[in-house]
């Protein structure tokens, strides 16, 4: 409610002050105070009943002020009213397209649909009120005051058209028609539309060829009739949405632009012209404007008619079928193919023009037919991803359940491990088990890669070992027969670095082999440090090599890791490293399980870097 008394209030004020503004110079002295009229177009299309409203009440107000009769007010504002809400109803009507937007001028049929809804209602307006101007006043006067309010009419409702439809652009605070549900007979309403344009340009013919009072009475009440009649007419469709920021709008824009510069120069030049003939008082007040708003319209529409056709050719030609390649936007997904269906009727109409046009058509089509390709082959690309992932997820969980899950604790030891792959599977793996009463066997190994790969040559790995020591307990021995089978068929040339150790609970003497893994960390008298030990090479590169067997006694921890933990790296490409790694075991609670600690710790370290490589870690405590 607030919005549309906002409507009329501000419509009153507009009409009122450009009344005031006309009536205080020299036009008024001279009785030309019609330039108002065309906010009676602009108010009633851009507010609708609520612009009407206030519009008519405005003028109707300043008429009486100004010393008007009730009776002369009254005609003149029932056909201003009709003229105003004639314009509103009229943009809204449907010429010539099922897509009614709010007022713009996007595109050369709004434009042409402005200016004969301008025209057409300033002819109905003009031949009304120089109707009335005979009835009331002087009917000599009937056909110059016909020609002045058109000339006005229509250039004064083209100014503040456009303009209004611009700023309307950035404020939006257009009234919109809501769609009636009353059935429409469009026959009547074209006829009745057809009968009040015959009557309205009879009626101005008739205002040169007789003086009839009569006659002009009867023409202005048929006028109002018809008017009114048509008034009528439901509205039919929803309005949509209008395009935004078209290439055509731009084109328009700059167009109105000049347009508007040669209108205003023209009114400028009408309104000086005043100064040069206010002494000639003999000549007729009502045609003092008249030659230069003449000339003025001339050199209009020797200029609008020829650019409008020109323009209209290039909308054709040119920018619709651009906007039409631009609606490929809404057939648009992503990852999806592109619905040709719907793009058929677009491309077909310029595919075979041996133009620009032509070429990027066909070239869109092209394009379309390659993306489908495109995307087929993703599909299968992605059901094949999906097949392969399937299959990882279960090489995951075998190779997680080849590891051990229980911690190994007796009243002499207590053995535990992890390993994490960074990625799905990985070549990191650690093992333990009991050989026998009194020993354990331990292993660690890291193979060289990432993936698959490296998974299926770490878990070869574990089971041969496995095997191996129920016929060989010495680990030399065992990483010397296991490096020849794995050098035998090795084409990709993989490796694998292994620790092997066997521990006896019983005389805590701790036999090991090496073949190119880190060296451990043992704790001797409370304090970690890095177990000097014999290198040795990684499994499979070099066949029948001598692998050494070496005893320490342990009397209280031994842990083992992969590279992995120590390459760990941060966003500054720092590593974790061997020192940091030491530090943390000796800092730590030597009853406590590391695992999860170093975990935390490495974490805190990376924070949230990537990492590449596998991570395991083993360790074995005696109580």
């Amino acid at each position: 409610m607030k919005s549309k008394l906002k409507k009329i209030a501000i419509s009153f004020i507009l009409m009122v002050l450009v009344n005031i503004i006309i009536n205080s110079t020299t036009l008024f002295e001279y009785g030309i105070s019609t330039p108002h009229v065309g906010l009676l177009y602009v108010l009633g299309l851009l507010f609708g009943p609520y612009g009407v409203a206030g519009a008519v009440l405005g003028n109707a107000v300043i008429d009486l002020i100004i010393g008007y009769s009730p009776l002369q007010v009254l005609p003149s504002a029932v056909i201003s009213l009709g003229v105003s809400y004639l314009a509103y109803k009229l943009w809204y009507s449907g010429f010539k397209t099922d897509k009614i937007t709010k007022p713009t001028l996007d595109n050369i049929y709004h434009l042409n649909l402005f200016l004969s809804t301008i025209v057409i209602c300033g002819l109905i307006y003009s031949a009304a009120h120089a109707n009335m101007v005979g009835i009331f006043f002087d009917i000599r006067l009937d056909e110059y005051e016909f020609i002045s309010y058109l000339l006005n009419f229509i250039n004064f409702a083209f100014i503040f058209g456009v303009f209004g439809i611009w700023i309307s652009k950035k404020i939006d605070y257009i009234t919109v028609p809501k769609k009636s549900e009353r059935k429409v007979n469009n026959r009547l309403y074209e006829v009745l539309f057809g009968l009040l344009l015959i009557i309205t340009i009879i009626s101005s013919i008739m205002l040169i060829i007789t003086q009839d009072l009569t006659i002009l009475t009867i023409n202005t009440i048929l006028i109002g009739i018809l008017l009114f009649a048509y008034l009528t007419k439901p509205f039919e469709y929803n309005v949509e949405p209008s395009n935004k920021n078209t290439i055509i709008e731009n084109i328009l824009r700059n167009f109105l632009i000049l347009t508007l510069a040669i209108a205003l120069i023209g009114v400028i030049i009408s309104f000086f012209s005043l100064n040069i003939l206010s002494d000639m008082r003999n000549i007729n007040q009502y045609i003092l404007l008249m030659p230069t708003l003449i000339i003025t319209d001339i050199v209009l529409i020797l200029f609008f008619i020829p650019c409008t056709i020109i323009l209209k050719y290039i909308e054709n030609k040119v920018l619709k079928p651009i906007s039409s390649f631009s609606e490929i936007e809404q057939f648009i997904g992503e990852n999806k193919k592109i619905e040709t269906e719907g793009l058929v009727n677009i491309y077909s109409k310029y595919i075979n023009e041996k133009n620009e046009i032509g070429t990027l058509a066909r070239s869109y089509t092209d394009l379309i037919t390659f993306n489908n390709t495109y995307i087929e082959n993703i599909d299968k690309i992605q059901g094949e991803q999906k097949r392969i992932e399937a299959e990882l997820d279960i090489a995951t969980k075998i190779q997680a359940e080849n590891l051990p899950t229980d911690v190994i604790e007796t009243d002499e030891f207590i053995v535990n491990g992890y390993s994490h792959p960074a990625k799905e599977v990985g070549g990191d793996f650690f093992d333990y088990y009991t050989l026998d009463d009194d020993r354990i066997a331990l292993v660690i190994g890291d193979a060289s890669g990432k993936g698959v790969p490296a998974a299926i040559l770490a878990m070869v790995s574990q089971v041969l070992i496995k095997q191996l020591l129920e016929y060989d307990q010495d680990p030399s021995k065992v990483l010397c027969l296991l490096n020849n089978q794995i050098c035998e068929n090795n084409s990709e040339t993989m490796f694998i670095t292994l620790w092997l150790g066997i521990y006896n609970k019983s005389t805590k003497e701790l036999i090991f082999s090496n073949a190119g893994h880190n060296p451990p960390l043992i704790r001797v008298n409370d304090k970690f440090r890095y177990l000097d030990i014999d290198s040795g090479v990684v499994i499979g590169i070099m066949e029948d090599f001598d692998y050494v067997t070496e005893e320490i006694t342990l009397t209280e921890e031994l842990v083992l890791y992969t590279d992995g933990i120590t390459d760990a790296n941060n966003n500054d490409e720092e590593m974790y490293g061997e020192d940091r790694l030491l530090n943390f075991f000796n800092k730590i609670n030597r009853n406590d399980d590391p695992i999860d600690p170093l975990l935390e710790d490495i974490q805190s370290f990376t924070q949230d870097a990537e990492q590449f490589d596998d991570m395991t870690l083993m360790y074995i405590k005696i109580k």
